[in-house]
Parts: C-alpha cells; structure tokens; sequence
C-alpha cells in the first residue's frame, strides 16, 4: 500500500468491518487483501461490561444494545454500528441494509458540495429575511406616523359631544380594510420570524432590540439505508438545521435510530419510515393546500426542502418527479446519483434507457458523457412540466456511476430557452467513431424595436445536419438522444467546491486528493465558445436579466464542443502506433485549436478541433513518425479509407472550400507545446481499490 493513493480510507473501512461476523447479517465487507485477526482481537473485556449507546463514539469501540453486540466504524466525523456476525462465513455475509464503503467519494464530495451552496444561499435568506423584516418595520412606521397625524390636538371634556368622541377612536384606529398592506405584511413573513421580533422581556438593559429571525437550512436523504449520509451532514454542515432519513425497509430506520443517538444527532436527524415517493408527494400535497386558501402575493411558510439526496441502488429514473416538486423553487439544490451504467453508458438496453430516462444511448467511447446528458435531459423535463428550470452545477461520471448536482428554479422564462438546448447525436459508431449534433429547436437572437438591444426567438431548427453515411468513414450512422446539450458544470460552483476542499481535513475527508483532482480536471473541460468568450467581455450587451443576474445570452448558450475522444481508439482504428499525449496536444495547439481532458476518462482529450482535423492530424502522425505497412491492410476497409489510401491510387481529392484542413499547410508535433505545466500534484483518476470492485449486491432486509 502506497501512502496518499486516495484508495486509503476505503481499505481502512474495509479492514475494520472485516473482523466483524454480526448474527444480524446487517453489513458484508469482504477484500483479498484483508488481514485476518482472530474476533478476540477486539474482546479485551467480558460482553457484559460492553458499554451503551450513550457511549462517546470511537472507531473499533464495541457498544453493546438490546443483546446485540456492535462494533463502530467511522467515516468522516460519523459513526454507524455494525453488529458482529458470529456464524456467518468470510465473503459469504449478506447485507439486510445497503452500505457501500467505495462511495465515501460520493460522500466526501457531497458534503463539500453542500457546504459550498449552503453558504451562499444562507447568505441569501438572511438578506431576503432583512428586506422583509425592513418592508414590516416601514410599513409599521408609516401606519403610526399616519394615526398620529390624525388624532387631534387636545382630547374633548368628558360628557361633550358623546357622538365625537366615537368618531375620534375610529379616526385614530383604523381598521384592517383600510389598510390591506397591513394584512399583507403579516401574511409576508413567517411564524419564526414573528416570534422572533416579538420584543424580549428579560432584556437587561430595557432596549428595544430584536432577535435575528431563525433561518432554516434542511436537507431530505430520501434513500438513507445505513443513515451514514445524513450523520455526515448532521455532523459536517454546520449551519444545518434538520436533515430527514427516510428509508422504506424498518430494519434500515431502527439502524437510523440507533446511530442517530449514539452520535448525538436524535436532535438534528428526523427518521421518516416511509416509501420515498409517498414522503416526497406528502410534502408536496401539503403545500398545495397552504397555498390553495391564499390570495394576492402573501409569502407562505414553506416546508420543502432546501437539498435533497437521491442516491438509490440503480437509477433514480422513478424518484425524479416527486424530488423537483418536494425541493425548493427558489433554487434549491437536487443531488442525484445513477448506478446503472450498463443502461446509460452501453448499447445493450437502448430500450430500457428510453423508458426510464426519455433518451437513446450511443455506441462509443464517450458514452459516459453522453449518459450524463442523458439523465441532465431525463431531469430537465421533469422539472419543466411544472415551470421549474435546472441548472446544472457540476456533473461527473465516476467509476460505475454518475453523479449530479443541479440547482432548481421556478421560472416559466428560463424553461422557453431549454427546447433549444436539447441535441441528438448522428453518432458513427460502427465506424470511425465520429459525431455530429443537431439541437431540436433555436433560440435565435434578434434586435428589438428600439434597436437598444436583444430579445430572443424560440423557433425550430434546420434537419439534418449530417448524412445518413460518415463523412469521414463512409460507414452508416445511428441516431442518439434526445440529451442536454448545454454546459454540464458551472466553473463559478466547481471553484467553491475546490475553495471547500482545500480548506478540507483529510482526516474528516479520505478520499479528499481524488475530490480535488476531479474538481480540477472538471474546471479544465470548460472551453467557452466564440459566442460566449464575447459574452464575458461585454457583459453589458449580452442581453437582459431574466432571473437573479442570469442574462438570455447565458440561457441560449450550449456546449459546442461536447464530447471527447481517445487516441487510443483512433490510432487503432488506423492500425498505427498511438502518439504520445503531448505530441498529439502540440500538434493541435500549433493549429490554434484549445485542447483540455474529460474527467471521465484517462487518456481522453477534449478539444474544439472538428473531426476533419483530428483525422488528417493522424494521418499525419503516420506520413512522418509511424508508418504503417499499407500491403497489411485490406483495401476497403476502415483503416484503408481513413488513412485514405485509395486517394494515393487515384488521385488525390480536392478538399472542399469550407473544411478546415485545405488551410492547414504543416503539422508540427511540437512535444514542449503539448506538455502541461504542472502547478500541483493531483489524482485525477482512481485505481479500484480491491478486487471485484462496483456497487455491490442489493440489501435482503425487510
């Protein structure tokens, strides 16, 4: 074992949980490389002595309830109880609630995640809680100052003009018709918040001050199993008010329950024992009916959810609807995680990744990616049926599984810009394994009337944008999608995260090297386009504000450049050696064209170069540094005709006056150019960390 691999943690939890055998059949950890110690390793006192739940937590310490003994494993600052197995053979233990220590990644990732949007948005509800509390006291004053100007001088004698009189207590106390702001000013603000500036008996020094209204942060982990998620961000978010721990089976609540207390956390952790669905609808059935009863712009309390958590075993696919109704509509944050690849990312269940996600996977290697926006686009529509609008924070693929972070809007504006930022693929993969995208729909600037700006058109859009064969193979090219066409990452987000992770305790966060290299790996595959390089520069000119500082331009901006290749595959498509990852990187930079990584992949390369180029440059690579013995391949298959070596036969084509390669006069593979300069040692990508490594088997408890 190298010291630093992020893989570290995970064998520590796997070593500890391998000298467990629990009767309880709760958790199975089983590796090839643990090291075997004898139960009584951990036995230095008689079972009886075992101390309770209200024990201090310590990794390794065993805690003795309700005649079953458990022994604590820690992840971050968390604790769960695993109970001891006594029958159960090695690698035969089988779990009644899922826990899968590989996704402390997920888990470290997550809470930094959190705390990165958490932040900010805290700041923004104390901002929106003073502007509210200052339109109250404005109001309050005014009503005073008018009650003051109309109450007379000198009160009347008793016994004179009776009738008067009356007439003066209605004058200085007028009613709630009179005034409607003063109905709305209180419907407007919360019931913490009333009680909060309801002024304070006990104030020693007799002042008029005010508490701070109590701002609440909560979080919904709507698939808990163990609960080790929602102790971890009871413990590690600490402006968090309430999480909920919702799980199906009982078994996985009473596990909730017992590490709940044994943390400390029974006040910050609501166990719910319910079917995710009917959880997330109730919330969603009780706002409507708060809602129903008001009129006019009154502000009702609400009781969604900040951030909510799916990470189910399998694909989120049937949890989706219920989470973007039960999740906050002024931006609030859904975190989703995905474990089926094999239906996403491969061609084997084309048919089972359009039922459950609305789109058809591609054949290729960048079909990771493309799994991505697949479930981006699955999300996007079923938010936009109810006016809500996504926007995607930060989206990776890792390892067996995606995992998104997107933030929630409700705005009927910014939904008309997400028809044109959706694609499909006329992908070539039995071939040379090229694409080309086509977006449904445009959204078209164009002046306006006073000629001072722009407004946006949303119409359709030209087809097809390629032929039914490769233009660069010949070969005969499938149809994918429909998936999100639009920037997967918000490199705003992504340096937040990074800030969070570097101000992060490796010993709290283990897998913390591998956090940093994603994160920065993910920031490095932003390529602004021509369009959007102008944007930035002219701020001002890009187009009117829709919602919250986010202009149209920003709205209709799509990622030109949204998949990667492997050069690797491509040289092996031509039966030559593969050039070297710098030669290659400098010889499309002495093009002009930028070149970045995919987090999805080592050894991929993202770049805004067309097809056409990246071909020739290969072809290239063969006529000066790797030449290929042309008597070994057969005329007329795929190599033969990328390399183009019929053309040497006949003649050679003359290019076409748009393609980009008849301006290309020389390709240098200028290996210094290529080479990146390295500012810090990061794991971009991870190595299993055992064998048979993946999610794992589903939980058999009830």
């Amino acid at each position: 074992m190298r010291l630093g691999l992020p893989s570290v943690p995970y064998l520590s939890i796997a070593a500890n949980l391998s000298r467990l055998r629990p009767p309880g059949r709760l958790f199975r950890i089983t590796a090839s490389y643990q090291a075997k110690r004898p139960l009584s390793f951990l036995r230095t006192m008689s079972d009886d002595e075992l101390p309770g739940l209200d024990a201090t937590p310590a990794n390794g310490q065993r805690i003795k309830h309700d005649n079953v003994i458990y022994t604590t494993v820690k992840e971050g600052l968390a604790h769960i109880l695993v109970p001891e197995q006594k029958d159960a053979k090695e690698g035969q233990e089988v779990q009644q609630v899922f826990y899968n220590p590989i996704q402390q990644f997920n888990r470290d990732l997550t809470v930094l995640a959190m705390n990165a949007y958490g932040k900010e948005k805290m700041q923004q509800k104390q901002a929106a809680s003073k502007a509210r509390s200052g339109k109250f006291a404005e109001k309050k004053r005014k009503r005073k100052e008018q009650a003051q100007s109309e109450r007379p001088a000198k009160s009347p004698k008793l016994g004179e003009n009776a009738s008067d009189e009356v007439i003066t207590e209605s004058a200085v106390a007028p009613t709630d018709s009179e005034m409607p702001d003063a109905k709305e000013a209180e419907l407007a603000i919360p019931e913490q918040e009333k009680e909060s500036e309801a002024p304070t008996n006990n104030n020693v020094e007799g002042t008029n001050e005010k508490k701070s209204p109590a701002l609440e942060f909560t979080i919904l982990d709507a698939l808990s199993a163990s609960g080790l998620r929602a102790l971890r961000y009871a413990h590690e978010i600490p402006f968090l008010t309430t999480v909920t721990s919702n799980d199906l089976l009982k078994v996985a609540t009473e596990s909730i329950q017992r590490n709940a207390i044994h943390n400390g956390l029974a006040d910050k952790i609501n166990v719910s024992h319910d079917d995710a669905l009917a959880h997330m609808y109730s919330v969603v059935v009780k706002e409507l009916r708060k809602r129903s009863g008001r009129t006019g712009k009154a502000v009702v309390a609400t009781d969604k959810y900040d951030v909510i958590d799916l990470d189910p075993y399998g694909s989120a696919a049937p949890f989706l609807d219920a989470a973007v109704q039960a999740i906050r509509d002024d931006g609030g944050l859904l975190c989703v995680t995905c474990t089926d690849s094999g239906v996403w990312a491969s061609n084997g269940y084309p048919e089972k990744c359009y039922a459950l996600y609305g789109g058809v996977p591609v054949k290729g290697w960048y079909s990771h990616e493309v799994g991505l926006r697949i479930i981006l686009h699955s999300i996007e529509t079923a938010a936009a049926k109810y006016g809500l609008a996504i926007e995607p924070l930060l989206s990776l693929s890792v390892d067996y599984y995606v995992r998104v972070f997107v933030r929630v809007t409700r705005s009927p504006a910014m939904v008309k810009f997400q028809g044109g930022k959706n694609m499909m693929v006329y992908s070539c993969g039995g071939g040379c394994g090229a694409w080309t995208t086509q977006l449904l729909m445009k959204n078209k600037p164009a002046p306006n009337k006073k000629g001072s700006g722009i407004f946006y058109k949303h119409g359709f859009t030209k087809a097809p944008t390629a032929p039914p064969l490769c233009d660069h193979c010949g070969s005969v090219t499938h149809l994918a999608g429909p998936m999100y066409a639009g920037r997967i990452h918000d490199p705003g987000f992504v340096q937040k995260v990074i800030d969070e992770a570097n101000e992060a305790s490796p010993e709290i966060y283990g897998t913390l090297a591998r956090v940093k290299g994603m994160l920065y790996t993910a920031l490095e595959e932003f390529l602004p386009s021509p369009q959007e390089a102008e944007a930035q520069k002219e701020s001002g000119k890009a187009g009117k504000l829709v919602k919250k500082k986010v202009t149209e331009a920003e709205l209709a901006a799509i990622d030109p450049y949204p998949f990667y290749f492997y050069p690797a595959q491509v040289a092996g498509l031509m039966n030559c050696q593969s050039p070297p990852e710098a030669h290659l990187k400098g010889a499309l930079k002495g093009l002009g064209y930028r070149v970045t990584r995919s987090h999805c992949k080592a050894g991929s390369i993202k770049t805004d170069a067309p097809w056409s180029v990246i071909f020739h440059v290969f072809r290239e690579w063969v006529r000066q540094k790797a030449p290929v013995k042309e008597a070994n391949i057969k005329e007329g298959s795929l190599a033969w005709r990328l390399l183009r070596l019929g053309e040497k036969q006949g003649g050679t084509e003359a290019p076409k006056e748009d393609d980009p390669v008849s301006k290309i006069k020389e390709v240098i593979f200028d290996e210094e150019l290529g080479r990146e300069e390295v500012k810090q040692k990061l794991v971009r990508y991870q190595m299993n960390p055992k064998e048979n490594w993946g999610p794992m088997s589903r939980a058999t408890g009830k």
